[in-house]
């Protein structure tokens, strides 16, 4: 199992993820992702701003991720996700394999869909299709999984643990030079995790 401390709403951990599941199919590995509350909204003091994560999207699209965010509006990005964070939670409480599912599911609903998971009726039709009950959303979760992320070291969205070895983001280097991003991939991170994570490296 690979515990994941990241925001529902962050585009790095989608691109991400996508990559690194394209791997472990293609490894046909059946290592699952844990996903746990990292609410960027309370690490930043505020929810993140629509135009900035537009532009974070914009960097990923042309210089990583051209097929991904394909059904991404700003204008319907949730202003919160914690009770997102709460049913993917619930979903791991069921299985792993349906806790993976819902979290990867929330993350296409805000990415390829539009959709505004911070609305409960969008919450609710998502549950609805995994069959979990909203209503029995437990928020104190969502703040015990950010405290243990807080006392584990989480640095930022996404972090990765593999055997109790941190990695932040491995699937992609992130800067931001002149006020622009340039993403990259470094291959050797990227490999290690991948062997670390999977049993061998891409």
């Amino acid at each position: 199992m690979i515990e994941v401390f990241a925001d529902i709403t962050c585009p790095f951990t989608h691109a991400g993820l996508r990559r690194l599941i394209d791997h472990r199919s293609a490894l046909g590995s059946d290592v699952r992702f844990h996903f746990k509350a990292w609410p960027l909204e309370w690490v930043n003091g505020e929810p993140l701003a629509p135009d900035f994560v537009a532009a974070e999207i914009g960097a990923l699209r042309q210089q990583v991720a051209p097929d991904l965010f394909q059904g991404f509006d700003p204008s319907t990005f949730p202003s919160t996700t914690i009770a997102a964070h709460a049913l993917s939670s619930l979903a791991y409480s069921h299985s792993p394999e349906l806790g993976e599912a819902v979290g990867l599911a929330l993350r296409d609903a805000v990415f390829e869909r539009g959709r505004d998971v911070g609305d409960p009726a969008v919450l609710d039709a998502v549950a609805v299709e995994f069959g979990l009950d909203s209503a029995s959303l437990d928020l104190g979760v969502v703040r015990s999984e950010y405290e243990e992320g807080i006392a584990r070291g989480v640095v930022g969205s996404p972090y990765f643990f593999v055997v109790e070895v941190g990695y932040f983001c491995p699937a992609l280097d992130i800067a931001k030079v002149d006020g622009h991003f340039v993403i990259e991939t470094d291959v050797a991170a990227f490999d290690d995790f991948v062997e670390r994570a999977f049993g061998r490296a891409s």
